[in-house]
């Protein structure tokens, strides 16, 4: 049907020869129906080509996101044959069973489900995306169904022969190695691997207690319970990461820091993962975390990350100069790092040297002398700092300013002809100046040498796939930072939840920005001493974007929702 249907939407002037060209080029390298690719690709709407189907094959249409399946109906045709097909059993009224399907024309389909059941079959048009999140609503999906397979497996065939290892006293190492080979094991961890990456996920969180042993993905900046393995098997788990992380299996009772590197074969591609693992021993057993290192997931693209132009061009302006201090602020997970390999790849040039001192080093990046931290052998960042002065910089950057010893070297670089990147954690731009003087640093040495000051916080993007328009009353958006004249006329949205976004409503992330620029003016406040509060009313009157406005041009845009904003900034 793909050509047949895209000989309709070209009569019908849904879509140009180009765009069908470019939706077939996707179906080739993604799968998927036309339909579906056309869709995703923004080019068309579902109802427009569920209308479309519905007029050229005289079959009626159904939304099914307004529709209520009973189970009966559900249990007539198995998950199997419903992915097969791309169907779904919608009613069944006496002896006609009404499907939904995205191809009305697959005589085939009807007639295995119409030898399947015994019912006469009676199809109706649903777009592809909608059979899709209605199957995983009602069947959940193959992985999901896999995973319980696993889990069952795992529960019967193993619970007794791992029972021992939590009895005995001593740990035998040949014993959980052994364990950890077993089939269902593998297979579970492995699910758990890719599950993470499907869901888009940053951490994964392998956590024992008492009487519960549990998985947890951290999406989007929020924790979602994935799924609860037999307690009994937690040691064979656990044991099966540490030993791909190349840790000791034997030693339970320290911390342990290691990394795994895999190749996954997703959606017919070959995919390089990294993760970072950290094990930590607590009451009832070892926790693992586990750090999705992605180089797909990392935006190089300063244009991508959320400034608004303005600010971009402030921080830009700051990044290009050849001295001075650009320091990025914000608590842990906020982004800092991304903006700054997105600020050290918008430099990188043949014509520089950048040099790194990273704990630890995330991602590797071509043409960027990067060095992992060792603080067991005292390779610290001001060691590092103290090197890389005697290396010919142009750039430096260090992850953090932690300490005295470490402000005091990079501020002396940023006034000896080196641009030096780092971040700080202060909860905004102004109160940075004043960390710096509260380390010990003169009022003068940070006049003169920080050039720009962004913090950040990230906030989750709404699901472009199930964005629907809100209405709030106009106290409440003045309440949050909207003006009595603009409140009224502001368009929010809201994400309803699908399975583009694991029926979140949320898909993505993206930054806010408050780019605090150091002008002659701001100088002079920082020698006379000026408070946090009067450095941001300065910088406010400069034109400075403070976290909220920067969270209430989100909004305005429509990327995000007024829970977001509020939850990540204060005003």
């Amino acid at each position: 049907m793909a050509v047949k249907l895209g000989e309709m939407l070209l009569k019908a002037g849904l879509i140009t020869q180009d765009r069908l060209q470019e939706a077939l080029e996707a179906q080739k390298k993604n799968g998927g129906k036309l339909g579906y690719n056309l869709v995703k690709l923004g080019y068309v709407k579902e109802d427009e080509i569920t209308q479309l189907l519905s007029e050229q094959y005289g079959v009626p249409s159904i939304n099914l996101r307004h529709f209520e399946i009973d189970e009966s109906v559900i249990n007539l045709i198995p998950s199997e044959v419903a992915q097969k097909y791309l169907v779904l059993p919608v009613n069944r009224t006496g002896a006609t069973l009404t499907i939904a399907m995205a191809d009305p024309t697959n005589v085939f389909a009807m007639d295995d489900i119409r030898f399947m059941t015994g019912y006469t079959v009676e199809p109706v048009v649903a777009s592809e995306i909608a059979i899709r999140e209605a199957i995983e609503k009602y069947y959940g999906s193959t992985h999901a169904l896999e995973l319980k397979k696993v889990m069952d497996e795992m529960a019967e065939a193993e619970a007794e022969a791992l029972e021992l290892l939590e009895d005995e006293e001593e740990i035998d190492v040949h014993q959980l190695e052994a364990a950890t080979e077993e089939a269902p094991v593998v297979r579970l961890v492995n699910i758990i691997l890719t599950d993470s990456i499907k869901k888009s996920a940053s951490d994964i969180h392998i956590e024992p207690y008492e009487k519960d042993f549990r998985v947890r993905f951290r999406i989007d900046g929020v924790l979602y319970e994935i799924m609860h393995p037999p307690l009994k098997l937690k040691d064979a788990i656990t044991s099966r990461l540490k030993i791909m992380a190349k840790l000791d299996i034997s030693e339970k009772r320290l911390p342990q820091d290691g990394r795994i590197k895999i190749k996954m074969k997703l959606q017919g591609k070959t995919k390089e993962m990294d993760y970072r693992v950290s094990v930590l021993p607590t009451l009832f057993g070892e926790k693992i975390v586990l750090r999705l290192l992605d180089k797909d997931n990392l935006v190089l693209d300063m244009t991508r990350l959320g400034f608004e132009p303005e600010s971009l061009l402030k921080f830009e302006r700051s990044i290009l100069k050849p001295y001075g201090m650009v320091l990025v602020t914000g608590p842990t997970g906020s982004g800092k790092t991304n903006t700054l390999y997105s600020s050290i790849a918008r430099v990188n040039t043949p014509e520089t040297n950048i040099i790194t001192a990273e704990d630890p080093v995330e991602f590797n990046l071509h043409g960027i002398n990067q060095v992992q931290m060792k603080e067991q052998i005292g390779l610290n960042f001001a060691t590092a700092l103290r090197s890389f002065l005697r290396q010919d910089p142009n750039i430096i950057l260090v992850g953090e300013v932690r300490d005295f010893e470490t402000a005091e070297i990079a501020v002396k670089a940023a006034l000896t002809g080196h641009l030096v990147l780092s971040t700080l954690h202060t909860n905004d731009a102004p109160s940075t100046i004043n960390r710096l003087m509260n380390m010990g640093i003169e009022p003068f040495l940070v006049a003169t040498s920080v050039n720009l000051i962004c913090a950040q916080r990230l906030v989750r993007k709404i699901c472009k796939e199930c964005k629907d328009e809100i209405h709030m009353p106009t106290q409440a958006l003045v309440d949050v930072g909207f003006s009595l004249e603009e409140a009224p006329r502001l368009k929010l949205f809201k994400g309803k939840g699908c399975a583009n976004c694991n029926n979140t409503g949320y898909r993505g992330r993206l930054g806010l920005f408050e780019v605090m620029e150091i002008t002659d003016e701001i100088r002079e406040l920082i020698l006379s001493g000026a408070s946090a509060m009067e450095l941001k009313r300065k910088a406010i009157d400069e034109g400075m974007l403070s976290l909220r406005a920067s969270g209430l041009q989100k909004l305005r845009e429509g990327q995000t929702t007024v829970e977001e904003v509020v939850r990540e900034t204060v005003l």
